[in-house]
């Protein structure tokens, strides 16, 4: 499987990394629905599941090659390449397209997801009386999420070991936003702002022959929480991986079915005319972040009024369908080469 890979693959593959990186940072969108669209989803889940007591044994034994050759690797050493890069350049672009241009942004995003639950359902045949409860049932789970109200922060090493797990449901669960999932529990800001800031900051620092971060207490505190996220994170996916792949080989019409029920469910968070509202304390100021930005706690949806403003964003979001129908052509083009 690795030694067929072109070159132009191995770098479609880090493009998709940055993709899927991108898409698992921003609330109500899933690195997973990245993942089916682009057509590697059930490669990934498999590549992951294969992490798992041969894989430990050939890593202990030394048979360091072998190892890398069961796990699949380079898969998933070029995916997670590009979800890196993405996490320290891509989404720090998004953040920004965010905040100054936020309904276009999430018109586009709405637009991509339409477009993917075309994508996975158009094939989709076994239609009956289990999938359509399956759909209606992760629909409603979906939609309810959407409207939950987040928690407060909370840094303790357990709980942030529990975020971790969690938060990669949107990678392996297309449909369910991890970094959504992050805010409901109060740490969206902790974990992939605060944390990632420090490292970022004490890279730099390091990279300058500056160690006095060892002293900073805090610093420390924060690159511990983003130590115990991590490997939480990593615990997920493995965990994930295993029990998606049983449930995809016994179970897979119910389990697609679900799958584009949570798709349909995260329109609710996506929807493009909301107004963002943020955490208060019992005076009714505002919670600021270590940056002295607000908090997000949750949205207000609208339907929008009859506006140029409307139009361009309804634009947009046909832009966003049609760049997920281009990368079907483009996926069934490039099978249609290899056979």
């Amino acid at each position: 499987m690795q030694s067929t890979r072109t070159f132009k693959d191995r770098i479609f593959l880090i493009i998709k990394g940055l993709a899927m990186g991108a898409a698992n940072k921003v609330p109500g969108v899933s690195g997973g629905v990245v993942a089916f669209v682009a057509g590697f989803y059930e490669e990934f889940i498999y590549s992951l599941q294969r992490v798992n007591k041969t894989a430990f044994k050939l890593l202990i034994n030394g048979r360091f090659g072998s190892f890398y050759q069961y796990i699949n690797g380079r898969f998933l050493g070029l995916l997670f390449l590009g979800m890196v890069v993405s996490y320290f350049s891509v989404s720090k672009i998004l953040d920004y397209l965010i905040v100054n241009y936020e309904l276009y942004v999430w018109s586009a995003f709405f637009g991509m997801i339409l477009g993917s639950i075309y994508y996975i359902s158009k094939d989709f045949k076994a239609w009956n009386k289990k999938t359509i409860t399956a759909l209606i049932l992760g629909t409603a789970i979906g939609i309810s999420i959407s409207f939950l109200d987040p928690a407060k922060e909370n840094d303790n090493l357990w709980f942030v070991f529990f975020c971790g797990i969690v938060s990669v449901s949107g990678m392996t669960l297309p449909g369910f936003s991890g970094s959504f999932i992050l805010i409901l529990l109060g740490n969206y800001v902790l974990l992939l702002v605060d944390s990632v800031n420090a490292l970022y900051d004490t890279i730099t620092e390091i990279f300058s022959g500056n160690f006095d971060f060892i002293k900073d207490e805090v610093r420390i505190r924060m690159l511990k929480v983003l130590g115990v996220f991590t490997l939480g994170s990593v615990t997920g996916l493995v965990t994930f991986s295993h029990v998606l792949n049983y449930i995809l080989k016994h179970y897979k019409n119910i389990t697609l079915a679900t799958l584009v029920g949570f798709i349909v469910g995260s329109l609710g968070v996506v929807w493009p005319w909301k107004e963002t509202i943020y955490k208060t304390n019992s005076d009714g100021s505002y919670i600021l972040d270590s940056t002295g930005s607000q908090i997000v706690g949750n949205y207000e949806r609208f339907f929008p009024e009859a506006t140029a403003e409307t139009y361009i964003a309804i634009a947009y979001i046909v832009l966003g369908i049609l760049i997920v129908l281009g990368l079907e052509w483009y996926g069934q083009r490039t099978r249609q080469i290899k056979t």
